[in-house]
């Protein structure tokens, strides 16, 4: 998945630094972060990988294992409003086409 933007966690794995650390690069500002819909902190992905070349960040030797679980909770967080969407819209289409 290559998005624009990034996650915390995912900058972490990038810089290979702790979540922590990453929130004190953006609190000083070395990293520019940008809330989405005012709520989800995002990363421009071109920007972590530009500091990481620059070698402006030192590596912690942190290992973050994103797991299966953790992904799956990430999906059902992000997209549950069109996975309701789809149901609702599955469910008017049976009433249409299969009831009288």
């Amino acid at each position: 998945m290559s998005s624009q933007y990034i996650t915390v966690r995912e900058t972490a794995q990038i810089l290979s630094v702790s979540e922590k650390k990453v929130m004190d690069l953006i609190e000083g500002g070395n990293l520019q972060a940008y809330k989405i819909a005012d709520q989800f902190l995002r990363l421009k992905r071109n920007e972590v990988v530009g500091m990481r070349t620059s070698g402006e960040v030192v590596s912690e030797n942190v290992i973050q294992i994103y797991t299966a679980g953790e992904r799956l909770r990430d999906f059902f967080y992000f997209n549950d409003f069109y996975l309701i969407t789809t149901v609702i819209i599955c469910v008017l289409l049976y009433i249409i086409f299969f009831t009288y």
